[in-house]
């Protein structure tokens, strides 16, 4: 599979959020996030206190009017279905170019599977730390919206 998605930043962008790769309903919208169970939308609306954006225009709105980038690791591989876990044969896009194209001051990485491959694909190109922050797909049903909203809060600062 081909990651089909341009990365959502402008040269104002302070942080960037990667996850791993599209998922199905993602791939099949064009657009990150896509999954109405992910929520992903939910927790950044949340942490910037406005109402969760509802078209695609008004979530890269709500993005760059908040200096924040989005993007994924990879940008080809063998996966099933949307599962983080069975991808195989990693070939990962261009993380640096954002960096070198914005003022990015940290990176987040939204699920444990984003976290391990930035750190074997890109981390040696960025030389850029990255924070782990938990998934907010739906598979990890562990954490309730209000507990991702929480870790969220606790790990990622919103800069003006």
């Amino acid at each position: 599979m081909i990651h089909t998605l341009q990365p959502i930043y402008d040269e104002h962008s302070k942080i960037l959020i990667i996850g791993t790769f599209p998922s199905v309903k993602s791939r099949e919208a064009g657009f990150y996030y896509y999954h109405p169970q992910n929520r992903f939308w939910k927790v950044i609306s949340t942490l910037i206190n406005v109402r969760v954006p509802e078209t695609i225009e008004e979530k890269k709105a709500m993005l760059l009017r908040n200096h924040i980038a989005l993007w994924d690791v990879v940008q080809s591989c063998d996966i099933i279905g949307s599962s983080d876990q069975s991808i195989e044969n990693v070939v990962p896009n261009d993380i640096a170019m954002i960096l070198h194209a914005s003022k990015i001051e940290r990176i987040y990485a939204n699920g444990s599977k984003a976290f391990e491959l930035y750190h074997r694909y890109c981390i040696e190109n960025t030389k850029k730390e990255i924070r782990k922050l938990p998934s907010t797909s739906p598979a990890n049903a562990s954490y309730t919206l209000k507990k991702l909203i929480e870790s969220w809060r606790k790990e990622i600062e919103i800069v003006d």
